[in-house]
């Protein structure tokens, strides 16, 4: 049997080979090393491919390994020239900076900037929230942050606007290294203004972030007429990130700065 092949060495799962013809159809295998040793020596063997009418095809590897492919007129008239080559691979989906990125995120021990006067319990991470974001997001967050080994200092309550509120945020900062403040269309219904949550994102003297916001349910438009300055924050997205891949994030993100 007369058979062009093309050893493409190896190739990785979801590559893709791209096989031209000229002249008339023709047969085109894509095989691993298995089934091409199979093929040449006319046993049964499997491929990717069949009857090439319309040139050029786009083949997809399936799996990582050493791949051929195979050219022949078996069954047909005619001649047949071909060529094949791998196809540049796409670009890694866009992810995030990793907050391990940011390396002043984490409140360390030693710079407290709400100063404390009495010495209080310490937590790893505080949650600041809606009480209607509390089923869907807030508990199974707590519950992944506190399998991470984490304590995690968050209260189950109305929000309020004014003073009460940030008395409560202010306090679980200043005994918490790491802060999340979970924004959403109910969040920001409270009535806190973008001044006062400003305010309490860059309260640090430095300058530095201590809080990292979590979008949930909202869209990067409703942050912006929210707070602008808010909206340039690194944060994750409940859309884009489950709670259990935020809180080890953020486990490790503390853990690796003991």
């Amino acid at each position: 049997m007369n058979f062009n092949v093309y050893d493409l060495g190896s190739l990785k799962s979801g590559e893709r080979v791209q096989v031209t013809l000229q002249g008339s159809a023709a047969n085109v295998r894509l095989m691993d090393s298995s089934n091409y040793s199979n093929y040449k020596n006319g046993r049964r063997h499997t491929y990717y491919g069949g009857l090439i009418t319309k040139s050029p095809v786009v083949l997809g590897v399936p799996s990582s390994g050493r791949w051929y492919v195979t050219v022949d007129m078996v069954g047909l008239r005619g001649t047949v020239r071909s060529s094949v080559k791998v196809l540049p691979s796409a670009l890694p989906a866009y992810r995030e900076p990793s907050l391990s990125s940011v390396p002043t995120l984490v409140h360390k021990d030693e710079f407290n900037p709400y100063n404390p006067i009495e010495e209080e319990k310490k937590y790893d991470v505080f949650i600041s929230h809606a009480s209607e974001d509390k089923e869907e997001v807030v508990r199974p967050l707590v519950n992944a942050l506190q399998k991470e080994g984490l304590t995690v200092w968050y209260d189950e309550f109305e929000m309020k606007i004014g003073d009460s509120l940030r008395r409560k945020i202010d306090k679980g900062l200043a005994n918490s290294k790491f802060g999340i403040v979970v924004l959403s269309k109910d969040f920001i219904k409270k009535g806190w203004t973008n001044y006062e949550l400003d305010g309490i994102i860059s309260k640090a003297i430095t300058g530095e972030q201590v809080v990292l916001p979590i979008w949930h349910n909202i869209t990067k438009k409703e942050v912006i007429a929210f707070s602008p300055s808010l909206s340039d924050k690194l944060a994750r997205n409940t859309s884009a990130y489950t709670v259990e891949e935020i809180a080890i994030e953020i486990a490790e993100l503390i853990i690796s700065s003991n």
